[in-house]
């Protein structure tokens, strides 16, 4: 009882947290929102506040409207013409920010690697053409089962780059869950890996895909990365491996134009409640939404889907760990 009694009082104290802690004012400084009156003038007019944003960013055709609400539909940026990939990479490579980190990664097993703006942009045209040489084109779903590797990305910026809306599904989601996002998503390419590191273990993923592909017959190219080195089973005039599929692609790929309402990608619920839900994020809104988070010069460490959109953007060196590290790695 007096134990009950205690924790009670231990709960109880913490609700009435009454405790302020004020950042540092070096981060007050550079942030984005460092003052209460930006939150007014969003409200007052939010197309004025975010056309200061979308002025950041390289357009090939700016717009002719920036916010047009006709309830329940809204559309942003109209008549405006840019590129995800274009914004994350070649407006860096033209400047001194060439030689800067832009993924600093660690494998769950310690293994390392850094790409630089111009290896990143380098890699992601060489996916992009070999994406686009296997027929590959704009408005193509792709599904991408991969582990946090820096693959996950230029994967992702490859697809922008063409234009081919990209649906990043969990490398922890079992083969059902993988099944029906192919199918909602109506994919007819993979990009996957023999495995992945998770938690001190391995996950078979690639036995995930034959398993999950076994029920999409319309999935006519898998895309397999080496990770793991375990033993699979690659079915010859599907599988192919990353290396392979990428040999002899040129180190350039004209961005596709697209409009600003292009969807980008699509992002699932979990499904824990039901069906999952693909949630359609455009071209524009997901660049800009992620835009005002992070100054130039900061270095984000994040385990996201979408970890580009927050860092390449803005010329930020973005540091890649695991998801969910094996215990002894915990805190490192």
């Amino acid at each position: 009882m007096p134990s009950e009694t205690r924790g009670s009082s231990a709960v109880e104290a913490l609700l009435k947290e009454k405790r302020k802690f004020a950042p540092p004012k070096d981060f007050v400084k550079h942030a984005n929102v460092n003052r209460a009156s930006i939150y007014r003038d969003a409200a007052r007019n939010p197309a004025r506040f975010w056309e200061r944003f979308a002025r950041e960013l390289d357009w090939f055709k700016p717009w002719k409207t920036t916010l047009q609400w006709k309830a329940p539909n809204v559309k942003w940026f109209v008549g405006g013409k840019l590129n995800v990939s274009y914004n994350c990479l070649d407006r860096h490579v033209a400047t001194s920010r060439k030689t800067k980190a832009a993924i600093i990664w660690e494998g769950e097993p310690g293994d390392t690697r850094v790409l630089t703006y111009w290896d990143l942009h380098r890699e992601v045209n060489r996916f992009a053409a070999a994406l686009k040489r296997r027929g590959v084109k704009k408005g193509d779903r792709v599904t991408i089962y991969l582990p946090m590797v820096p693959e996950l990305p230029i994967a992702m910026l490859a697809c922008a780059r063409i234009g081919a809306p990209h649906s990043v599904v969990f490398g922890g989601f079992a083969p059902e869950a993988l099944r029906d996002r192919i199918h909602d998503a109506e994919s007819s390419i993979l990009i996957t890996a023999d495995g992945g590191f998770r938690r001190g273990g391995t996950v078979a993923l690639k036995k995930n895909v034959d398993e999950a592909l076994r029920e999409c017959p319309d999935v006519s190219t898998v895309v397999v990365l080496k990770r793991t080195r375990q033993e699979i089973h690659m079915q010859a005039g599907r599988d192919v491996w990353w290396d392979d599929f990428v040999k002899d692609a040129p180190a350039y790929c004209a961005p596709e134009k697209m409009d600003a309402e292009d969807m980008l990608y699509l992002l699932y619920t979990s499904g824990s409640t039901g069906k999952p839900k693909g949630i359609v994020h455009t071209t524009g809104g997901s660049v800009l939404a992620h835009r005002g988070e992070v100054r130039d010069h900061h270095l984000l460490h994040r385990a996201h889907r979408h970890p580009y959109l927050h860092a390449l953007g803005r010329g930020v060196s973005e540091a890649l760990r695991p998801v969910e590290p094996a215990p002894a790695r915990i805190g490192r």
